[in-house]
This record gives C-alpha cells, structure tokens and sequence, in this order.
C-alpha cells in the first residue's frame, strides 16, 4: 500500500499529456506537463490514469481512438484535430464529470475551402470526363459551365464556409448566399437562419455543404431539399455524409436533373460495388478535405495554443461539449 508521502507526491507529479504529434516537433509547448506521444498504437505510452489532456489521433478508427478514455480517469480535457465532433460524442459518457471535449475549428479552414472549390470547379469545367479522355488518348472538346456569373449557396457558415466565400471572392460569382442555425449580420452581408433554407434552394446553381453534423442536419438534404434545387445545379458536400440521404440523392442523379461532388458519404468507406461509385453527374473523392500538407503546422500550433491555456489555467477555446 502507498505511504501518505507517496499518494501527495503521486498528486503532486506533473499531470500527463497525450499527443498524436512527438511533443518534440512541436516548438513552444508550456512547462510544468509531462508529455508522451500516442497515435492509436496497440500499446499505451503511460499509464492513461495519469493522463489529464488527450489530443486524439488523427483519421484513426473511432473505437480505437476513444478506447483508452474508459481509463482515463482524471482527464479534463479530450482535444479533436477535427472540426466535427460526432465521431466523439458518445466518448463524453466514458469521461469524468466536468471534462471538455474541443473541436478543431480553424485547423481545416484552408485545406477543406480549397477542397470544395476544387471539386467546384471540377465539377463544372468537367475536368472528370478529360481525364476518362486522356487515359483513353481521345481528344473530347466540350463547352462547359463556368463559375462566373454562378449563384453560389453555402449551407453552414462557420469558419469553413467562411474560408470557401474568401475563395469564391476573385470567381466573380453572381451571388453568395449564406445560412448558418441562426442570422446575423457580417461584413460580407447577412447570413440567413437553417430554418429559411428552402426559400433559397431554387435560386442556387451551386449548393454547398459545410455544416457540422448535429440531430438538426442529419438528413437535412433529402428528397424535399433535393427537389428544390434548380434543374442542373450542383450539390458538393464537404461536411459530413449522414447530412444527405443518399438513396434520395442517387435518385436525382440516376435522373440527369442533378449533379454532385462528394468528399464524404454515408456510409463511408463507400463500399465497392455502391451505385453511388458510378452514378451519373458524380465525382467522389476520400473525405481529404482535411488532410494535406497545411495539416501538420496547424495542428501544431492548435495544441500549443491550447496547452498554454490549460497549463495557466485560462478558458480553452472551442468547447463543444463537457462531460456531465
């Protein structure tokens, strides 16, 4: 049995942190915290009871990720290098009352808004069907929709749809409209509540997705939604694949009347063998919205930012939820 003197200096040991990244290759980390590094190995790099921040691996299955929170005993902070946070949620019942769960919002903005007008672009210039030319050696000139002049809808209006407006800006589009879960004004101009939504899906010849998955969107584009957006518009999802009911999508694009650009689906993985892999009007690429090479310097200094806070003891950012 541990003597008095051994249980205080057990209390008294600088608290664990567990990171995804080698603390070593991260410049300015703050003193007074023992750090070790863990990216979802089968082993352990300390014993998890010590563990007080837990920055969680990175595009890691979920289970194994949240696998050792159940240990985690003393943890009073669980810190995503996503921006959404679902995957997460059902951690919270496997943290200690009073624990925090931090997305990453910021960390995606620019390479997920490059992604989106990527797949913009792609998606209407028909970059897709060149490139079927190409590997077959034939010459397929096409006239083809330009984004210029383009109404442009952005579903989800949080720093990622904002970082997509900053890049729509020099596209001399005709219009952006903004919705978020409830208006406000911006210096941009307004954006507009998810509950009048449906009174701007007509007018979009682009509609794209950044909202973050919650009971309110899942399923938020489904067969109504879909039906009206204007014949030939483009759906491009960057958020999350449960936002879109797939079978009612696949409908619209079986039919020629819609096209679409998807960085994640639902499910995903998609399977082989989905009729989504080969529907009409469909590009599809493997939810990499997130990772490129402006990953790494900006989660470095997310998790800097954010152990400096815990280590003074100051407000974290991006609390999105706290254990009960």
């Amino acid at each position: 049995m541990a003597t008095a003197d051994q249980r205080t200096e057990a209390h008294t040991e600088a608290p664990d942190v567990w990171l995804p990244i080698p603390p070593d290759e991260i410049e300015g980390l703050p003193g007074g915290l023992r750090y070790v590094h863990w990216d979802a190995g089968p082993d352990y790099p300390a014993d998890p009871e010590r563990c007080a921040f837990y920055a969680v691996p990175y595009m890691k299955d979920t289970e194994v990720s949240l696998r050792p929170l159940s240990r985690m005993s003393r943890v009073r902070v669980v810190q995503a290098l996503t921006a959404g946070v679902d995957n997460l949620l059902p951690g919270l019942s496997r943290m200690p009352s009073g624990a925090r769960l931090c997305n990453a919002r910021g960390l995606h903005d620019a390479s997920t808004a490059e992604l989106a007008l990527t797949l913009i672009l792609a998606a209407l210039r028909g970059v897709p069907d060149f490139v079927r030319g190409q590997d077959a050696g034939e010459w397929r000139p096409d006239l083809r929709p330009a984004l210029a002049d383009k109404s442009v809808l952005i579903v989800g209006y949080g720093s990622i749809g904002s970082a997509i407006e900053d890049r729509l800006t020099p596209f001399e589009c005709a219009r952006v409209v903004r919705i978020a879960r409830t208006a406000r004004d911006t210096v941009r101009g307004p954006v507009h509540p998810l509950s009048g939504l449906s009174a701007h899906l007509p007018g979009a010849d682009v509609v794209v997705l950044a909202a973050p998955l919650t009971d309110a969107t899942r399923g938020l584009v489904g067969r109504d939604f879909l039906a009206r957006m204007k014949d030939g518009a483009l759906l491009v999802n960057i958020a999350r694949g449960g936002i879109v009911d797939t079978a009612a999508l696949l409908a619209e694009l079986q039919s020629g009347r819609l096209r679409a650009a998807l960085d994640v689906t639902d499910p995903e993985p998609l399977p082989a063998g989905h009729p989504l892999w080969h529907a009409p009007g469909v590009l599809i690429t493997p939810h990499v919205g997130g990772p490129s090479s402006a990953f790494l310097p900006r989660a470095k200094r997310l998790l800097r930012d954010q152990l400096t806070l815990f280590a003074a003891g100051e407000p974290l950012r991006n609390v999105v939820a706290t254990a009960g």
